[in-house]
């Protein structure tokens, strides 16, 4: 906590109120209205607490930006298209995507306590974050959920197998559980090897990627974050390692539905500037299928007897979904929020354009 970086800037270890609290001012600064600054600032940290840096406070810089070329309207609210007892067809307007998604799904949930499925659509949404936040919504009340996205046409950055040049998104799937001993069971994906918004983390810092993360434009393998940027761009690699046509596949699924069933965009040449995604979101009633107390039976056992597996010599538990995030955010809770230097400072830096008081660290 004391380290000093080159800038003369201290590396911080911040509390998560403190980083909330900071995160919010920037957007206040910035001309978001501060209902919508709260609500944005709090979903970015809980991305932090739970390890997903790549979806977390160092967005700030990029959502501001966007605020301040007029291409992210964030006084934007959730326009409903087409209603039916348990479908929403919506569109964002270019808002701020976690304000728009957390309405939408809010109103499925809704839908949903009279319904066995609800189902939602949002197009022109900017960025919505961590796909995990709407299933556990969802969750909460009891109700199980799946979340598909896209980029709404922009920013390929995964290349077929074989091929040399994007083509895709990283187009997450999330799918939530209510239940389970430690909490729900939420699976939150990219169906590339890493998520896009990690390689800039590591891009920002300066550091190397992990070996089979990406392949610079030649299409050979590489640990330089920076060949994913250049031009031409280097491509993430699918998810599946030797049998990536896998994480292709389901990519390219989610690509047609969460483009063509919002009313939005798959990926095309000669894309958009990056903005936004596409997405479709699922909510379900146990209770008008198997039933509520059937699941939680079936769960309870399915959860003990996959935990309870013999170990391999080394291994100290069984993770399940859900577990990782769960156990990241009781420590960084405790503990606070490690930020990398890059990334720490491009918030610095920011917050001095807006006059903005940086927290003592």
């Amino acid at each position: 906590l004391g380290n000093l970086l080159g800038r003369g800037v201290t590396l911080p270890v911040l509390k998560p109120a403190d980083l909330t609290a900071f995160a919010a001012e920037l957007f206040c600064a910035a001309g978001v209205s501060r209902p919508d600054s709260d609500v944005v600032a709090a979903s970015l940290v809980e991305s932090n607490l739970r390890g997903h840096d790549s979806h977390g406070v160092m967005r700030i810089p990029f959502y501001i930006g966007k605020v301040k070329d007029g291409s992210l309207n964030s006084s934007a609210q959730l326009t409903i298209e087409k209603e039916s007892a348990s479908s929403l067809v919506c569109d964002g307007g270019w808002g701020l995507g976690q304000v728009l998604a957390q309405d939408l799904m809010k109103r499925l949930i809704t839908k949903c306590q009279t319904s066995a499925i609800a189902c939602g659509t949002l197009r022109r949404t900017c960025h919505i974050g961590r796909l995990g936040e709407y299933a556990e919504m969802a969750t909460e009340h009891g109700l199980t959920a799946m979340v598909i996205a896209n980029n709404h046409g922009a920013a390929p950055r995964v290349s077929p197998v074989g091929g040399k040049r994007p083509r895709l998104g990283t187009n997450p799937i999330c799918i939530g559980v209510p239940g389970g001993s430690k909490g729900p069971f939420i699976f939150d994906i990219g169906t590339s090897a890493t998520a896009e918004g990690k390689v800039r983390v590591k891009k920002i810092a300066g550091q190397p990627v992990p070996f089979g993360w990406i392949l610079d434009p030649d299409g050979k393998p590489t640990t330089d974050p920076n060949q994913l940027y250049g031009n031409p761009p280097g491509t993430i690699l699918p998810l599946g390692g030797d049998q990536a046509y896998k994480g292709f596949g389901l990519a390219f699924m989610i690509e047609m539905m969460a483009g063509g069933l919002s009313g939005g965009q798959c990926s095309t040449p000669n894309p958009p500037p990056p903005l936004g995604n596409c997405v479709v979101f699922w909510v379900i009633n146990p209770e008008f299928f198997g039933g509520t107390e059937h699941l939680q039976k079936e769960i309870g056992q399915l959860e003990t007897y996959v935990r309870e597996v013999p170990r391999i010599d080394g291994v100290d538990a069984i993770m399940l979904p859900g577990d990782p995030e769960r156990q990241t955010r009781q420590s960084r809770t405790a503990s606070g929020i490690p930020l990398d230097e890059g990334n720490w400072q491009a918030l610095v830096d920011l917050a001095h354009q807006l006059n903005v008081a940086v927290p003592a660290v």
